[in-house]
């Protein structure tokens, strides 16, 4: 029989661990809760960006998933850096740095607190690839879950979105729109939650990590603010339930034919070159 607490059994287990029960009983554990697995949901929630404002709602659905399931759910948090924001700035020397601070942290967690699976829930561009390089690691049972691209914008009776501005800005300094367009388009071309409506990074790896097989079919392709993304996140979490009961951790599934299948997935899309430092780094 499969081991569902290899990890935070030494953690939780015998008399000597009754201070860090005590402390977990302070957030809402159950004496009954510290008999489950113990499945961290990572989130990388943040208001910098509209790729990351709403994980905190999907992070939530993952533990409910998770919990339903028979697992003992718990939230914490990494950061983000936005590069859309950034980027043509000194910021966006801090975006590649962002995606390790971003696996050292889930590692840091995960490993310290002794959690036996997790799900890593990504907005941004490097939070893929940063929460991938974090599953590899630890080679914990976990699941990747992309928080899903933003719905176009309207303007003037036409779908607009992040590309459009940047359109707009070439038409500016032509001198072919003025500022007040300028001004009224940036103000309807990213209507809510979600990533870069493009095949920018974000949907890129989103979609080269589902080819790798460490994210639920279709993950990458539903709209961040649908029912169908947060039915992923449930399901998500119950199946980091399944790969604790299977055994199946995340070294298994990146093999050579994975890595073949999320580059070809990438050159069919047309995808971002960006792809290449990233999937590097994870194999």
């Amino acid at each position: 029989m499969v081991n569902r607490r290899p990890y935070s059994s030494k953690v939780l287990d015998g008399p000597a661990r009754a201070p860090g029960r005590a402390m977990l009983h302070a957030v809402g554990f159950t004496r009954q809760d510290f008999a489950k697995p113990q499945v961290g949901i990572c989130s990388t929630w943040s208001q910098v960006t509209p790729c990351n404002m709403h994980i905190d709602d999907l992070a939530r659905h993952a533990a409910a998933g998770a919990s339903a399931a028979g697992g003992k759910a718990l939230i914490f948090n990494t950061i983000t850096v936005s590069d859309g924001i950034s980027m043509g700035t000194e910021g966006m020397k801090y975006s590649l740095v962002s995606r390790e601070v971003i696996a050292d942290s889930i590692e840091t967690v995960v490993g310290g607190e002794g959690f036996d699976g997790f799900v890593a829930i990504g907005g941004c561009d490097k939070n893929m690839p940063g929460c991938v390089i974090g599953m590899a690691r630890l080679n914990r049972p976990s699941v990747f879950v992309y928080g899903g691209t933003i719905m176009p914008g309207r303007w003037r009776g036409r779908p607009v979105d992040i590309v459009s501005v940047f359109e707009a800005v070439g038409q500016h300094a032509a001198g072919q729109l003025n500022d007040a367009d300028l001004a009224d388009l940036e103000q309807h071309a990213c209507p809510g939650a979600g990533s870069c409506g493009g095949m920018y990074t974000a949907n890129t790896m989103a979609s080269a990590i589902e080819a790798l097989g460490l994210s639920l079919p279709n993950s990458s392709a539903q709209a961040a603010t649908s029912a169908e993304k947060r039915d992923d996140c449930t399901r998500a979490g119950a199946a980091v339930i399944n790969l604790l009961e299977l055994g199946l951790r995340p070294r298994d599934i990146l093999t050579r034919k994975s890595f073949e299948n999320a580059i070809t997935t990438v050159i069919a899309l047309g995808g971002s070159t960006n792809a290449v430092l990233h999937l590097i780094a994870i194999a």
